[in-house]
């Protein structure tokens, strides 16, 4: 698939000029992974409300390594949140079209993360976590994840079915457009197994320090409003 260029937006074509829609930012650590992902899913995905169309904004497709840890993406994205909020407010949108300001990251070996988390709780910024990374949620469309991997992202991506490369980072891959029915690599599956793996952990563990985790189902559910893929 023909990744976009010099783009801000992602997934399907806008819709007509003038139809409203709803429109969602999202601030991602990855400059490749999650906006790949993105791309991909919001081309395959089935929609909870067609009659509502969702337009993804990279919000911070060209920020440096360094504004792309968790706190900094958080304020940056409680910042966007409140403008939004205002504008929302100023033109009288409803509710079906209010617009939503997400984050993705991981906790990898970042400081800060707890109050990164706690911010946007408390803002109202949606966050989709992973622990250790981001590859915990691709294995899942593969299979369940047992044991833990502390701070070890390769240690998850060497769990994938195939080479965690660059060359590679479709994430659920054209694999996804051409999966027999019997194989269970979808959306559902890969959620049904990631509510099972976050059971595991305890409601007094942190949502930081839960290991592993993930819960980037919210943000596809929620966030892009796609229910299947």
């Amino acid at each position: 698939m023909a990744r976009s260029r010099g783009r801000d937006s992602l997934g399907p074509a806008k819709p007509p000029r003038g139809q409203r829609r709803r429109i969602v930012h999202v601030f991602t650590e990855g400059s490749v992974t999650e906006p790949g992902y993105i791309e991909i899913v919001r081309t395959i995905g089935t929609y909870r409300d067609p009659s509502v169309p969702v337009e993804v904004r990279i919000a911070n497709q060209k920020a440096p390594a360094s504004h792309r840890k968790p706190l900094k993406l958080v304020e940056e994205a409680v910042r966007l949140m409140r403008a939004e909020t205002r504008k929302a407010k100023r033109s009288g949108l409803g509710k079906a079209y209010q617009p939503q300001v997400w984050c993705m990251f991981d906790r990898d070996q970042h400081e800060g993360v707890e109050a990164a988390l706690k911010l946007a709780d408390e803002e109202g910024v949606g966050v989709a976590f992973s622990h250790p990374c981001f590859e915990v949620w691709r294995v899942l469309h593969y299979k369940a994840v047992t044991g833990t991997f502390s701070t070890n992202c390769e240690m998850a991506a060497d769990r994938l079915p195939f080479a965690a490369t660059t060359a590679n980072i479709k994430v659920v891959e054209q694999d996804q457009l051409s999966r027999k029915p019997n194989e269970n690599r979808g959306f559902l599956e890969a959620k049904k197994r990631a509510l099972k793996m976050n059971a595991a952990h305890g409601d007094h563990v942190p949502k930081s320090l839960r290991d592993p985790y993930t819960d980037v189902f919210t943000f596809v559910e929620s966030g892009l409003g796609i229910v299947a893929y």
